[in-house]
């Protein structure tokens, strides 16, 4: 109903407004069964007036004292039982927006697409949570600024309400939601009987102000940085989201490790802008955000012997970046991302003249995408994703487009999903490198018993790696899986899967302009047939096995792709167990546990790794968890050097060390102290005997020095040291300081033959970066300011 006073947001529900409220009741369970009642009452009312919508809960508890109550900041879950609302003011059966309640207080809000959740979307919205005698309240302010509505006389949202138990790991909603056919929007109850209310003018500001200071060898260096970022509601239904001097000073460290394999490290994003209200840019994969600010394309330069370089930036600055995202009424979904980053030079020497010279290793450069996202049935979708990088002058452009369709049936038993992309790549020459890629799969996607098969290509000119990610190219693959799973629970499980997956990879194409490469018969890559079963008991154990094997040899052309066309590397099958452990977090204390032994059949090649996780939680306000992970890697033959026209391979140790631990101490809901450290080790030592890499694959012993050849051996022992030590406050609702201390530490020798103390000690002795950095950030509201004059 619309009342004339809105209900103070005070968890008491003394208000008049909630009075004659009719009551949203009769909870049911959708996890881990779906045919069980609430045995607690849940009492939801709704009301709104021009401002916002408002939601009260009564949630009754025959044992309030033993609810759960763990502190945590926004949008963690931690250890409490919750209350939470989706909102589909679309009504569409697709999009939602959730807001979740703690038990303690601490907020939680989500944009879900197609049931993909994204925590980093937030808004601004209030609430207020007490535990009385017989239950917990809940009192929620959900701001019209913070839904997409359109402007129409009467409304019409799909809602739902949730309530979910920590102890028990049951969750209840309103309207019956079955979680093993299609996803939870599509289960939405009807919210009628809002009317005559206008969408505000979506306007906010976060003006912010950056300071830190950076400790090098004893050398200080103080930098400083104002910018803002704008949220501009165009119309009811799109947004114009922009970073105006962005800086990214405060992001967390990536967990960097030594890559011997041919693929790049794929890290995630951790940059607000890139991962906030991006579930359009996503469709497809397409968008790697991490492309914009990365390395300059351009850093790596031959210089004479006489020249030395003084400057080379590991990373390039972005200037600005702007998105605009929607949907119509009719289900189109419209995006439009641009970022501009500026341009990058490294300085050299003259050694013998002392004069300096410049290189262009970034030019300006601009990275677009564009999307167009067509949902319709409630459960299907058709996209078109277009990426664009334009760099200035002579350097090398991408074009990347893309058609994705996700196709399901009335009933949400069959599935057809595929995509068609083209690449082109613009060299500095006229001539457009263009290439293509594809993937069809068909599945049955409910019920107990599930599974589908697929085909994918990718031709040997494809490359979305300008702005996208892709880690080979040049395959066709085709792959099978089947999968059976309980839909109830079962005297000694809560959920129980089993599933099988096989695969097998061919060469799409091979230029065999070099006959001598012999390789016409060796169209075959790879294969792999993978058993997993894994299950949750009534004491919320959970517990995985996986077995892992590939059949016959393997053709590995990916290790040599990047040096030569059509050589190959062939090995024998590789066959895996891996089994893991994890008690119930809801504990005091919990652990994780996994061990994988890997080994080639007919071959000395073996791995072991370990990995033990405790985590430990005080008291309410105070949690630690500890993760060491140790792998010991055995006679690993790969890639080492192109010498005198012989691709050469050695054979080689590893060991792999990972320490990290996180703590969090949580002064209230809005304010925490969290450290948060990794070290991670790995020492690669190679034998003295080389091998040279026949035309068939083979190996043969080789009389190749490392010491002759590059006057240095292949040995590696690879450090990355992290220390971030933080203090978060929320003082205001949208509004945060963070003061972050960072001790960083890495280096990457040939002193493989330290043990790990000699090395730690090693390692203190090499170059630190300590820094200590504040940042400012108040959120502006035009709804809000408007009404201070």
């Amino acid at each position: 109903k619309r009342v004339q006073k809105a209900p103070k947001i005070d968890a008491s529900l003394d208000d008049i407004a909630w009075e004659n409220a009719k009551i949203a009741t009769d909870f049911v369970m959708y996890d881990p069964g779906n045919d069980k009642k609430d045995p607690n009452r849940t009492e939801v009312k709704v009301v709104y007036n021009d401002e916002a919508i408002y939601i009260s809960a009564y949630l009754y508890d025959s044992n309030p004292e033993e609810i759960p109550m763990e502190f945590q900041t926004r949008d963690k879950f931690g250890n409490a039982d919750y209350f939470g609302v989706t909102i589909n003011a679309q009504n569409d059966g697709i999009n939602q927006k959730e807001f979740l309640v703690m038990s303690t207080g601490n907020q939680n809000d989500a944009q879900i697409t197609e049931n993909r959740k994204n925590y980093r979307w937030n808004t601004v919205w209030k609430s207020k949570v007490k535990v009385v005698k017989d239950g917990w309240i809940v009192e929620m302010k959900i701001p019209y600024s913070a839904l997409r509505f359109s402007n129409e006389k009467i409304q019409t949202w799909g809602i739902n309400f949730f309530r979910s138990y920590r102890n028990t790991r049951e969750k209840y909603s309103w309207n019956f939601v079955d979680i093993n056919n299609g996803h939870a929007a599509q289960y939405d109850g009807t919210l009628t009987g809002i009317e005559n209310i206008k969408p505000p003018i979506r306007l906010s500001i976060n003006p912010y102000v950056f300071g830190a200071i950076a400790n090098t060898e004893g050398e200080n260096e103080f930098i400083s940085n104002a910018g803002m970022d704008i949220k501009y509601g165009l119309s009811e239904n799109f947004t114009l989201d922009a970073t105006l001097i962005p800086d990214f000073g405060q992001t967390t460290f990536d967990k960097i490790k030594l890559n011997l394999t041919p693929f790049e490290q794929k890290y995630s994003e951790k940059r607000d802008f890139f991962t906030e209200g991006v579930d359009l840019f996503t469709k497809g994969d397409f968008f790697y955000s991490r492309r914009i600010g990365n390395s300059p394309i351009g850093r790596s330069f031959d210089i004479a012997s006489n020249e030395i370089i003084t400057d080379n930036p590991k990373a390039v600055d972005m200037l600005n970046a702007v998105k605009i995202s929607g949907r119509t009424k009719g289900g189109l979904g419209i995006g439009v991302f641009n970022a501009v980053t500026k341009k990058t030079w490294a300085t050299i020497k003259n050694e013998d003249t002392n004069t300096t010279r410049k290189v262009v290793t970034e030019p300006l450069t601009n990275y677009n995408v564009t999307v167009l996202d067509w949902q319709f049935n409630r459960n299907s979708s058709v996209s078109f994703v277009n990426t664009k990088v334009i760099r200035n002058g002579s350097f090398r452009d991408a074009n990347v487009s893309g058609l994705i369709f996700n196709l399901h049936n009335k009933s949400n038993k069959y599935a057809v999903i595929g995509k068609l992309s083209e690449s082109i790549i613009h060299e500095s020459t006229d001539t457009n490198i263009i290439g293509y890629q594809g993937r069809l799969d068909l599945g049955k996607t409910s019920g107990k018993h599930r599974g589908g098969v697929g085909v994918s290509f990718r031709d040997d000119k494809y490359d979305q790696n300008d702005l996208g990610y892709q880690r080979r190219n040049n395959y066709i693959r085709y792959d099978a899986n089947y999968a059976y799973r309980i839909l109830k629970p079962t005297n000694y499980f809560n959920r129980l899967n089993m599933s099988l997956y096989g695969r097998v990879y061919y060469l799409f194409d091979l230029d065999r302009s070099t006959d001598s490469y012999q390789v016409k018969n060796n169209l075959y890559q790879d294969n792999l047939i993978r058993y997993n079963v894994w299950a949750i008991t009534k004491k919320q154990l959970y517990a995985s096995v996986t077995l892992e094997t590939s059949i016959e040899k393997q053709y590995d052309y990916s290790e040599l792709e990047r040096y030569t066309n059509g050589r190959f590397y062939k090995s024998n099958p590789i066959s895996s167990y891996k089994g893991f452990i994890s008690t119930d977090y809801s504990k005091k204390f919990a652990i994780d546990v996994s061990y994988l032994r890997e080994f080639m059949l007919n071959d000395t090649y073996q791995k072991h790794r370990v990995s033990i996780s405790p985590r430990f939680r005080f008291n309410n306000r105070f949690n630690l968890k500890f993760n060491t992970q140790y792998s010991v890697i055995d006679n690993q033959k790969g890639l080492v050097n192109i010498y005198e026209n012989d691709i050469i391979f050695g054979n080689r140790d590893r060991t792999i060390v990972t320490n990290s631990l996180t703590t969090e101490y949580n002064f209230n809901t809005k304010a925490a102290l969290n450290l948060a450290f990794r070290h991670y080790w790995s020492p690669n030592t190679y034998d003295s005997q080389f091998f040279k890499l026949n035309l068939d694959g083979s190996l043969s012993i080789s009389d190749y020095d490392p010491e002759v050849a590059i006057n240095r051996n292949h040995n590696a022992n690879f450090n990355s040291w992290n220390v971030d030590l933080n203090f978060t406050w929320e003082f205001s609702p949208g509004s945060e300081l963070i003061a972050l201390y960072r001790n960083q530490i890495g280096n990457n020798n040939r002193e493989s033959h330290l043990n790990f103390f000699e090395n730690l000690d090693n390692l203190f002795k090499q170059e630190q970066l300590n820094s200590f950095s504040v940042k400012l950030v108040y959120f502006l509201d035009y709804n809000k300011a408007k009404s201070w004059f």
